[in-house]
């Protein structure tokens, strides 16, 4: 029998020591052959990322010790201990990584063609000319339109698509034997993760090599993995052929996590619910402009007379890919960017109030953003974020009922009133995503503009937002707006959806009649992409 392209046994990692010693991953087991895909499958703080990072020595050594007894063997040769000077040889040359956030993981201050060049000329020698043409190559192959007029280009005028694209391209570059791809498309769209999904597949098969796939999406391990790997509080629950455990699930934590997908509810909506939020022929034009002089020469249609009414108890999802529009429309309706076009809030005419007009109706009108970490202080503690749109409003008696609306607000999403002396740091990201809602529901809003909440979230917690903003609509009778590019989400908690593309809409109507009957060639694609998992043996995609 061969050995295996790569072996980890009774791999164990802990954080510390003494009162403070954490076992982030205990006693792993699994190996790797060439051509052969791994979902490593767990929701945050699992151990996955963790484990991965051992494989490549990554870890803050020596914060992070390796109990005795730990190994991964990688070709037969011993990785837990290796010298500095080997690990550099084989990092981005026989393993390479593909990290979760190229935005953070690429260098901002360098181009395309520096970052991806740059194994090639530290592994292969390569003379400038060579490293040129191959990264050519390499971004041609990972589908990055016009290659040669992005060599110039910084990660921040790339979307998020092409991103990922230059990351694994950066992978790719030395055609290493395994690559680790650490939740490469968790903050897509629908139809680019089909389509970074489908280049992985296929390039993988190509240099016939061994894939690591970190995930939380079980969506994603169906379609891409021969074996899986599920992990709990560091530790492997199950493990075996990804077909047989996503069928038929033995371990009851791998049974939760697949029962986690957030699900709608058929209701009954009012059709004669008070109007919250009308929009008529929204439009956000943003001037481009040349020359010396900077005259305007056009104007990017971010939205482009849009139509929409918000009542009571009622959720409208907007959705589409990136650069549709969404943000820009819902940031519109709450008047923080300029926009033309009628918007009303309660019957009343609010397109044309000056800021101190409208600043009073800002407690009825509140956004949750999409990453909770971004948009919390780091320097307030969960109470003093909580309390601030209370002092802003002036409500609250005194510093005593303020407490007391505050603990109301945490108990209301779930958090012990205890962590308001703690700060967002210390919580995980649903917990972190359950404060920022807690903000805006503190003030007791009318309407309320969700903006990407559960994208970077695992399933179950975005199980349990989704059931969370539910509860919370039905028992205040919120308006709500749901930004998203999470069809799933979407159907789970939308009674009508608009579909954006290029500013303008494409299709909109009840939940139900778009999902199950979409009639738009794009909205069918979309759909496609984010439900072809789930399709039947005939073909038909079950909604």
């Amino acid at each position: 029998m061969t050995e295996r392209l790569l072996e980890i046994s009774r791999l164990g990692v802990t954080f510390g020591g003494g009162e403070n010693r954490v076992e982030a991953v205990k006693e792993l087991s699994y190996g790797l052959d060439r051509g052969e895909t791994v979902g490593l499958v767990g929701e945050s703080g699992s151990g996955k990322s963790v484990s991965a990072l051992s494989i490549m020595q990554l870890l803050p050594y020596p914060l992070a010790q390796h109990p005795p007894g730990s190994s991964i063997r990688f070709k037969g040769e011993e990785l837990v201990g290796a010298g500095e000077a080997r690990m550099r040889q084989i990092r981005g040359n026989e393993i390479a990584m593909i990290f979760q956030e190229p935005m953070t993981s690429l260098n901002p201050l360098h181009h395309v063609e520096k970052q991806v060049s740059e194994p090639l000329l530290v592994h292969k020698g390569m003379s400038r000319d060579q490293a040129r043409k191959r990264t050519l190559e390499l971004l041609d192959m990972v589908g990055i339109p016009e290659a040669r007029k992005r060599l110039g280009a910084y990660p921040h005028e790339l979307s998020g698509g092409q991103r990922q694209r230059v990351m694994i391209a950066m992978a790719l570059a030395n055609e290493p034997d395994l690559l680790i791809a650490d939740e490469p498309t968790t903050a897509l769209d629908v139809t680019i993760q089909a389509q970074i999904l489908k280049l992985l597949r296929e390039l993988a098969r190509e240099f016939d090599m061994a894939l690591l796939l970190i995930t939380h999406d079980l969506n994603v391990v169906r379609k891409m993995a021969d074996e899986m790997v599920v992990m709990t509080q560091g530790e492997a629950v199950e493990q075996g052929p990804a077909k047989q455990i996503l069928d038929s699930p033995q371990h009851p934590y791998t049974q939760r996590l697949l029962a986690a997908e957030p699900r709608g509810e058929l209701r009954q909506v009012r059709s004669n619910a008070p109007i919250v939020v009308q929009g008529r022929d929204v439009k956000v034009h943003f001037p481009i402009k040349k020359g010396v002089l900077k005259r305007t020469v056009d104007y990017v249609r971010a939205v482009d007379g849009i139509d929409l009414t918000v009542r009571a108890g009622h959720t409208v999802g907007i959705v589409g890919e990136s650069g549709s529009g969404k943000t820009t429309l819902g940031m519109a309706l709450l008047r923080l960017i300029a926009s033309r076009g009628g918007i009303r809030f309660q019957e009343r005419d609010i397109q044309g109030l000056r800021p101190r007009e409208i600043r009073p109706l800002r407690r009825e009108m509140q956004v949750v953003f999409q990453d909770p970490y971004g948009s919390l202080s780091p320097r307030l503690s969960v109470g003093q974020i909580v309390e601030e749109g209370l002092k802003v409003h002036g409500l609250g008696a005194d510093s005593d009922d303020r407490e007391r609306l505050i603990v109301e607000a945490l108990e209301e999403v779930g958090l012990d009133p205890d962590s308001r002396f703690r700060y967002p740091h210390e919580f995980s990201g649903g917990q972190r995503q359950r404060i920022a809602i807690a903000r805006a529901m503190v003030l007791k809003p009318r309407f309320v503009v969700l903006d990407e909440p559960t994208s970077a979230l695992d399933m179950s917690v975005q199980a349990q937002i989704v059931d969370l903003l539910r509860d919370l609509q039905k028992r205040n009778d919120l308006a709500y707006l749901f930004i998203s590019h999470d069809l799933r989400v979407v159907r789970a908690l939308a009674d009508d959806v608009i579909v954006m593309k290029d500013g303008v809409v494409v299709e909109q109507g009840p939940s139900a009649e778009i999902f199950d009957r979409p009639r738009e060639p794009y909205t069918q694609a979309l759909m496609k992409a984010a439900f072809e998992l789930e399709a039947t043996e005939t073909g038909v995609v079950s909604m």
